[in-house]
């Protein structure tokens, strides 16, 4: 990897980011560690390199924040459904921007799966395009800074550590999937036994409708957070608007005999 940052410098920074930003999983942190270390020898500039991360975690981001904007809350969904963590995906996001608005954007980068979705449920929420590039160029600078710094810092050890590494040869990147394989499988297990488990307590479209039209009718919950209401404004008709870290509020006056049936994102 020091020889190809080496060789193809920016260029090869510049791929790597705009495909990591774009969705691709290709892990840009440790060619932006090896080139903080050039950057410590007077082998890269700095401004260059910032000047390139910024440019290519744009090019990556702004045509998700595109999709969005058109396709809007359909493009969440997508997206999570391919995520390491699609159950908490969509609610983790929708929280993290209902709570700190639109400036959350300028640490996205840094957190799990809210970095992924960022851009779209930007461009689902309409935010301007400039006020977004400007989120998404300081997020580019902060993401890219970290590791940056921490190569220049150590860079003495980076080397060691990229010596040590070669030396290990193919048994490096066994241990390397191993240890990804493992967690994708425990994942896709936790998964699994959830699904299996809410089919046993689900019901389906039409048994809701039959029961709303008893005499007996279910309450419903819309468990969705204010940000997906907004986004999909559709709803199930007589539905009680709940927040989830609160749900008894919506349940003080519900009879104990009473079916509660709970929707969410």
């Amino acid at each position: 990897m020091t020889g190809l940052v080496g060789q193809y410098g920016l260029a090869l920074v510049f791929a790597n980011v705009l495909l990591a930003q774009a969705g691709v999983p290709l892990p840009a942190v440790p060619v932006l560690v090896i080139a903080g270390a050039f950057v410590a020898e007077g082998r890269i500039g700095l401004a260059s390199l910032m000047l390139v991360c910024v440019a290519a975690s744009l090019f990556g981001d702004t045509p998700w924040y595109y999709a969005g904007r058109r396709y809007g809350y359909r493009v969440l969904r997508t997206l999570c459904r391919v995520a390491i963590e699609p159950d908490t995906c969509v609610k983790q996001t929708e929280n993290t921007f209902e709570r700190w608005g639109t400036p959350s954007l300028m640490v996205a980068k840094y957190i799990p799966g809210f970095s992924t979705i960022a851009p779209p449920l930007a461009g689902a929420m309409r935010l301007p395009l400039p006020l977004f590039l400007a989120y998404s160029a300081v997020a580019a600078l902060l993401w890219a800074g970290l590791p940056v710094a921490l190569g220049a810092l150590f860079r003495a050890e980076v080397e060691a550590g990229l010596a040590w590494f070669e030396t290990m040869g193919a048994g490096a990147l066994a241990v390397i999937a191993g240890i990804v394989a493992f967690y994708a499988g425990v994942k896709a297990l936790e998964r699994y036994l959830l699904i299996r488990f809410l089919r046993m307590v689900r019901i389906g479209v039409e048994e809701l409708r039959q029961a709303m039209e008893g005499p007996e009718k279910p309450i419903v919950l819309d468990a969705r957070s204010p940000a997906a209401r907004r986004l999909d404004p559709r709803r199930i008709r007589g539905a009680v608007d709940v927040d989830i870290a609160a749900p008894r509020s919506a349940l003080v006056d519900v009879p104990p005999d009473r079916d509660v049936v709970v929707y969410c994102s």
